[in-house]
């Protein structure tokens, strides 16, 4: 197992529930790009498919809570986005 590996993925899981919360809690898109999410989530794939592969270990399931983190924020970036088309339609003349 590699701990720096481990370190990053670690460093990167705190960050995703900050991020998570405040998608939430804006319910807004401003400044969040969609293509950098689905980027990170095929990164995370990347990750546990080297794991299933090539070196099985505990920081496979690192990944895979990084991965679901990341698929929250993806699903609240659609829901912000509906809510926006909504507001916009209401405002509509």
């Amino acid at each position: 197992m590699s701990v720096f590996e481990a370190g990053m993925l670690l460093c990167f899981g705190f960050a995703w529930p900050v991020n998570i919360y405040k998608s939430y809690k804006s319910r807004s898109i401003e400044g969040k790009s969609v293509l950098f999410l689905f980027v990170v989530f095929a990164g995370y794939v990347c990750g546990i498919l080297n794991k299933l592969v090539y070196n099985f270990d505990p920081v496979f399931w690192l990944y895979v809570l990084n991965l679901s983190m990341v698929t929250v924020d993806i699903i609240l970036y659609y829901r912000n986005k509906r809510l926006a088309d909504r507001s916009l339609k209401a405002k509509a003349p």
